[in-house]
């Protein structure tokens, strides 16, 4: 009897083991990540210089001020700071956003809300410092001047040359610039003043009407003519095929339609993204991990490649990409709190199934490798042919929101 009532408390203490490590997992990464940052700070001083990912040789390529990038590593230090309350994280944010000041008015392409909001934004989130709700307003402004009443969007790039054809158009449209608009969001709260709420409204239902197929999946690149607003063409700039569901844009379009729905309460955006979410979470080329290859319909031979790159990739193995993973992860943990029980319960499952592999050693780097990158296996642009199967900042900024928010959930007892 005693060796039964022994055994039998082994095995509940065992559970209760098991049970704190599954409600501790958010913490135990975070503080994996702490480690890992505080690496890369010790080997990057210059915060002109912003780490974002790395060369052939696997040695750090940092890019400059005015890159969509710039804002990626500021806010990874922000997260970090808010997990852990190191007052040396702390003034390693402040100083690596200082040094984003003069995007506030940068009107050259449509990434504020990457730059800024990621940087600034969650400074002022976590400290409330009035400067960066100032900076935000007035990046916010700077956007602006790129939307359009005619076409109802805002313009993402200053033209766009596609791949099969000798044609330049000039008013191309991203699905990533659904990112933009919490920015413009934010203005409006802080100011009263509607403006920029009005064009980042616009700007989503004009995504909504002309970005997605039947099936869920977006478009990259949405081509409109400036003259009357019609649709010219829709292409993919960084995807296997102009009607190929490349990776990251369909997780942009969850988080940007998750997001905005949050910020708006309009049903018509909580249903897209539920839908993007089937498509992504069902569809049948997804790996077991659920870390999704860089584009859904890549290798499928019907489907034209958009590029020569691009069709290098048309047989074979296609490379993972752990940034779409991370954007996914976070979308669908804040999505989640927005549908039916049933849907919550199969997005959670999701999203931790997805951090679980990307915290394993097949995704998350040992310390002192990687360039000092959480993150393994993304891909930035196979068409350009650059960035293939390496760290990316961004990949780590969401995998760490991804985290936040999965830890804040488990303190709600959500989890």
């Amino acid at each position: 009897m005693k060796k039964i009532i022994g055994l039998t408390a082994c095995v509940l203490l065992l559970m209760g083991w098991q049970q704190h490590r599954k409600s501790f997992f958010a913490n135990d990464q975070l503080n994996t990540a702490q480690k890992m940052i505080q690496l890369a700070l010790k080997s990057n001083t210059d915060s002109s210089k912003i780490p974002c990912t790395v060369d052939g040789d696997g040695k750090l390529k940092t890019v400059g001020l005015y890159d969509w990038r710039s804002g990626f590593f500021a806010g990874n230090i922000w997260y970090l700071y808010e997990f852990s309350k190191d007052k040396a994280l702390k003034k390693e944010a402040e100083r690596w956003t200082a040094a984003l000041e003069p995007l506030q008015y940068f009107k050259d392409h449509h990434d504020l809300g990457f730059m800024v909001y990621c940087s600034y934004g969650n400074g002022y989130r976590i400290t409330k410092n009035e400067k960066y709700k100032d900076i935000i307003v007035q990046a916010a402004k700077s956007l602006c001047t790129r939307f359009d009443s005619t076409t109802g969007c805002i313009k993402s790039w200053n033209q766009f040359k596609s791949w099969d054809e000798n044609i330049t158009y000039q008013f191309p449209v991203i699905i990533d610039n659904m990112m933009n608009l919490e920015l413009l969001f934010f203005a409006s709260e802080v100011t009263g003043d509607p403006y920029f709420k009005n064009i980042a409204i616009t700007h989503a239902n004009t995504t909504l009407k002309n970005h997605f197929r039947p099936d869920g999946s977006a478009y990259h690149v949405v081509m409109y003519n400036p003259v009357n607003g019609q649709v010219l063409a829709k292409k993919s700039a960084q995807g296997y095929a102009d009607e190929s569901a490349w990776s990251r844009g369909q997780a942009w379009a969850l988080y940007g339609f998750a997001s905005t729905y949050r910020l708006t309460k309009d049903a018509r955006y909580l249903t897209q993204a539920i839908k993007v979410a089937k498509y992504l979470m069902n569809h049948p080329n997804l790996p077991a991990d659920k870390v999704p290859f860089w584009d859904f319909n890549a290798g499928d031979p019907n489907f034209i490649p958009c590029s020569p790159n691009a069709a290098k990739y048309s047989t074979g193995i296609q490379p993972r990409d752990a940034s779409a993973a991370a954007i996914i992860a976070s979308a669908l943990i804040e999505l989640s709190d927005y549908v039916s029980p049933t849907e919550r319960k199969s997005m959670r499952q999701f999203a931790k199934d997805i951090l679980i592999s990307l915290a394993s050693p097949s995704y998350l780097a040992a310390p002192e490798t990687n360039a000092n990158f959480l993150l393994k296996h993304s891909v930035g642009s196979i068409p350009h042919g650059g960035e293939i199967d390496v760290p990316l900042v961004y990949a780590d900024y969401y995998y760490l929101e991804a985290l936040m928010r999965m830890l804040q959930n488990e303190k709600n007892k959500k989890w």
